[in-house]
């Protein structure tokens, strides 16, 4: 029962999104929601029957033949009588059903990069092409998107709602769209690939520091944009390149005990060369043209962060300055104060962390209570003591507890 517990959630993650989106092409986008619910049941009848009778040879096989079944009954009960599934209907139903009906590796991906700029029309605005991809494109629960927006799972759930019904109400295709309206509509595309990355790198929702699974998800979205040549931009290539980076020091983010490792201490022996070296051929391509997004200079400082030289925190500070002029963002400023610091100590830094007045983020008073450490020690217990009242993670609050003791409080 634990297996299945485990596996089921994880099948979610990585099918709910290829199923939708190959039963959404077939049906047109107005019967999301249909899809949605299709495959929702395929996952119900796996829990329920892989209970009893145990997980089968093939899950995922599994899982597609009990949705193509559930698609059929469904059509049947509903009597879905609009565009091309009155084709289906006029036609010998299961033939024409398991022919329209393509569960292939290629329509698969076809299906998802199409279902990735449907969802990021500009009819809705970009919050809610946000969030609707993270429901239907990456399989995210409405309470982890609740947690993306800092709001409550009602607000989401209206939100999405809105959001599928102008889709419908605009009629929009499953189709990637011509090159002069690709530039307008893969910003939002890269947000999202860009959230799933951060959700499994650093996720305060399930009291866990890495999900890779979720990061390997978000780099496979990415390459799929990669694989077309119309989508094959220097921002996205630029996107790839900075998770290749992170991605490169996982193992050891975290020690033997599941208990994070702060950079500093980090065993550079672990970090994977060869995600290195691909981050370095993804930044080499995104140099094409003249473009330079937050990607770009993002990936710039992942890459530098992969290199133990004396130089590296003037780069990086050099990075986040360029990053900021191009577009400020507050945990941008946070993270150029500790680059500060490394280049001009910790009274430099102090006075530049606390003109930010990031208050009610725990990682502000972490950063503190790391610069005032040996500096003023009573404000460094502090600020720590504050990190640990506003952070979620448990995972975070033995860390900070760690760096108190290191300060001789615990």
């Amino acid at each position: 029962m634990q297996k299945e517990k485990e596996l089921i959630p994880q099948l979610y993650r990585t099918e709910f999104r290829k199923l939708v989106s190959v039963l959404s092409r077939s049906f047109g986008l107005e019967h999301i929601e249909l899809a949605e619910d299709i495959v929702s049941e395929a996952f119900l009848t796996a829990a329920e029957t892989w209970g009893i009778k145990g997980i089968p040879n093939n899950p995922v096989a599994w899982l597609y033949t009990v949705a193509k079944n559930t698609a059929k009954d469904q059509l049947k009960r509903h009597n879905l009588f609009e565009g091309k599934i009155t084709t289906y209907l006029q036609q010998d139903h299961n033939t024409a059903y398991e022919t329209e009906i393509d569960l292939s590796t290629q329509n698969i991906r076809d299906s998802q990069l199409q279902m990735m700029f449907a969802i990021c029309h500009p009819v809705i605005p970009p919050e809610a092409q946000i969030g609707l991809s993270l429901r239907i494109l990456c399989g995210f629960s409405i309470d982890e998107i609740a947690d993306a927006f800092l709001t409550n799972k009602e607000n989401i759930n209206k939100r999405l709602f809105r959001a599928r019904q102008k889709l419908k109400e605009a009629r929009i295709a499953i189709e990637v769209p011509p090159v002069t309206e690709i530039d307008k509509r893969i910003e939002t595309v890269l947000t999202t690939v860009y959230l799933l990355f951060n959700e499994g790198y650093y996720s305060q929702s399930h009291n866990a520091i890495l999900r890779r699974d979720l990061c390997l998800e978000a780099m496979r979205l990415n390459y799929l944009l990669l694989e077309n040549p119309a989508t094959n931009t220097p921002a996205v290539n630029a996107l790839m390149a900075l998770m290749c980076f992170h991605s490169s020091r996982f193992d050891s983010r975290l020690d033997e005990h599941g208990e994070v490792v702060l950079y500093d201490d980090q065993d550079s022996s672990l970090w994977n060369q060869e995600l290195i070296a691909k981050g370095n051929y993804y930044l080499n391509m995104a140099a094409r043209g003249d473009t330079l997004s937050t990607y770009h200079l993002e990936a710039g400082i992942a890459y530098w962060h992969t290199n133990r030289s004396a130089e590296k925190w003037q780069h990086i500070l050099q990075l986040y300055n360029k990053l900021l002029q191009l577009r400020y963002s507050p945990i941008a400023a946070l993270n150029r104060t500790y680059a500060l610091y490394k280049v001009y100590g910790k009274a430099a830094a102090i006075a530049e962390a606390e003109k930010l007045k990031l208050d009610n983020s725990h990682l502000y008073h972490c950063l503190l209570g790391n610069l005032y450490t040996d500096e003023d020690n009573q404000k460094a217990i502090e600020h720590y003591n504050t990190a640990i009242k506003l952070t979620k993670s448990s995972v975070d609050k033995k860390a900070i507890r760690k760096q108190m003791i290191k300060i001789g409080t615990l």
